[in-house]
């Protein structure tokens, strides 16, 4: 006699945590239930709460919500989207002192959700649909003041403190765990149309308002103080300051992107 298939729910921790979180938030603030309902506990999963999100910011008269909720859900089904969307919800709630659940940056922070828009306007731009990566792009900038080219490459574990004014170039590439602050620009420096923008490796911490300039390379776990200027390319493990940025000493831990420790 054959038994009963049962059926096996999928195990998803961040997903049971914004739950959780979502439900105490009810009791201590009802007038957010509208918010709370639509964003998390009508959806069954964080991909579809991260599409609707998406979908509802960037929509307008002539881009309905429902038309890009149906895109945002076809890139969320890209597995590499959704890991990368938790990797950066860590990284936010373990880097932010002002973040403390998972669900203030699935809510309220613009960096967190401007980053998970940019991801499906990669996936689009990757796809050949590089109009409608080019409307992300444009929405994106207007309702959240960061313009990401859509074709930039952007690693997992991304934290965009404040995050207004940021500019993400065209060949830029951004390495797994680096977190900036806000107005922080990773550009060109003329006209050329070929790889001109920054690559920044792995666990880098760039501070306000810091420019990094060129096709130049920025080592593993160096840190950039706020305000500087780097035209050239930074060793790993150092930090850097100045106008033009100089090397002042060695990054001072090993992970600089995880302590945001910004004290020369």
């Amino acid at each position: 006699m054959s038994l009963p298939v049962m059926e096996i729910k999928k195990c998803d921790p961040a997903w049971d945590r914004i739950v959780d979180e979502a439900k105490s938030s009810l009791i201590r603030e009802p007038l957010l239930s509208s918010l709370v309902h639509s964003s998390i506990l009508h959806h069954r999963s964080l991909e579809q709460a991260l599409s609707y999100r998406v979908a509802h910011k960037l929509s307008t008269v002539e881009m309905p919500e429902q038309m890009l909720r149906e895109i945002s859900d076809e890139a969320m089904q890209d597995g590499e989207i959704s890991s990368c969307a938790r990797a950066d919800l860590v990284a936010v709630t373990e880097r932010d002192p002002a973040c403390n659940r998972f669900i203030q940056p699935l809510l309220f922070f613009k960096g967190f959700q401007a980053i998970q828009a940019y991801r499906v306007g990669h996936w689009l731009w990757r796809a050949g649909r590089k109009d409608m990566a080019y409307y992300f792009q444009s929405r994106i900038s207007e309702v959240f003041s960061l313009d990401i080219h859509p074709a930039a490459l952007i690693g997992r574990g991304i934290m965009i403190d404040h995050a207004h004014s940021i500019v993400i170039g065209e060949t830029a590439v951004v390495g797994n765990n680096v977190s900036m602050l806000h107005s922080v620009t990773l550009g060109g420096t003329g006209k050329q149309d070929d790889d001109r923008h920054p690559k920044i490796g792995d666990g880098v911490l760039i501070g306000a308002g810091a420019k990094i300039l060129g096709n130049i390379k920025v080592g593993h776990c160096s840190r950039i103080a706020a305000g500087s200027v780097v035209l050239h390319d930074i060793p790993p493990c150092k930090t850097v300051a100045g106008v033009p940025a100089k090397i002042v000493g060695t990054a001072g831990c090993d992970q600089p992107s995880v302590s945001m420790d910004q004290i020369l």
